[in-house]
């Protein structure tokens, strides 16, 4: 089904490491929510702590030029625009936490999936994927933070994969520039001629607080779709605080649900 920039609100390399505690009951002295903890338990009034090692965060910026794979263990922090280059896949483990900085105009965070490029980002209903701001308290094991909520929207940008399938530009044109990317920004780019283009797998992603504005009465969607193709899956995504729309279409013929 190709869909012509329909439009729609939902409402929905430095390592550190850390230590945290996770309480869990005495018997057994077990905690299913909690991960990578360390093997020595502290005993509290019948109670127990694990000390919970947390990888510490990955800072990326610019261009992914070969295919990497970002894990479950650690929090990526997503500095200006982070793009993956066409040829290159970018995977995300279920569980994943990724993190966009503050910063407006050109200098608003997203994730961008230029043409050609992919991103097989498959989480879990128990382990989804989460965008959210670096603002965010949200830890490594978590489903959430505890210092935001849905009136904390726009602090960083959002998710764009742009493709090569068709859409409806002006004056006939195949090809377009995607909202919230300067047309200085060849990366920027979508649509063509081929319908079944594939973009890679999304499943499962949880994307908050977005919507950085980029210029007056321009900010970037929740999840920004251009061009892209029956190849691609998606399914199971939610948008939750984002300060322009939740999801939005420009054109292509993607496979989503």
């Amino acid at each position: 089904m190709k869909l012509n920039n329909v439009k729609f609100g939902v409402i929905v390399m430095v390592a550190s490491l850390t230590l945290g505690t996770v309480s869990c009951k005495k018997d057994g002295c077990t905690d299913e929510t909690a991960t990578n903890y360390d093997s020595k338990a502290k005993k509290n009034d019948g109670s127990c702590e694990y000390e919970v090692a947390v990888e510490g965060t990955v800072n990326k910026t610019g261009a992914i030029t070969a295919n990497e794979t970002w894990t479950s263990d650690k929090i990526y922090i997503l500095t200006g625009k982070v793009i993956v280059n066409s040829g290159v896949t970018l995977t995300i483990q279920p569980g994943t936490i990724i993190k966009g900085a503050e910063g407006t105009g050109t200098l608003a965070s997203a994730l961008v999936v230029a043409q050609g490029g992919k991103l097989n980002a498959v989480g879990t209903a128990a382990l989804p994927i989460i965008f959210t701001s670096v603002l965010d308290n949200i830890a490594v094991g978590q489903l959430s933070g505890t210092n935001l909520d849905e009136n904390d929207q726009g602090l960083w940008g959002g998710v764009i994969i742009l493709g090569y399938a068709p859409i409806s530009a002006a004056d006939g044109d195949i090809l377009s520039q995607i909202e919230g990317i300067p047309a200085t920004d060849t990366f920027g780019a979508f649509g063509g001629s081929n319908s079944s283009d594939d973009s890679g797998d999304l499943a499962y992603i949880s994307i908050r607080h977005g919507g950085a504005l980029i210029g007056a009465g321009n900010e970037i969607n929740g999840l920004t779709l251009g061009g892209v193709g029956s190849g691609t899956s998606i399914s199971n995504i939610e948008v939750v605080s984002n300060l322009d729309d939740g999801i939005e279409f420009f054109g292509g013929t993607v496979n989503i649900s």
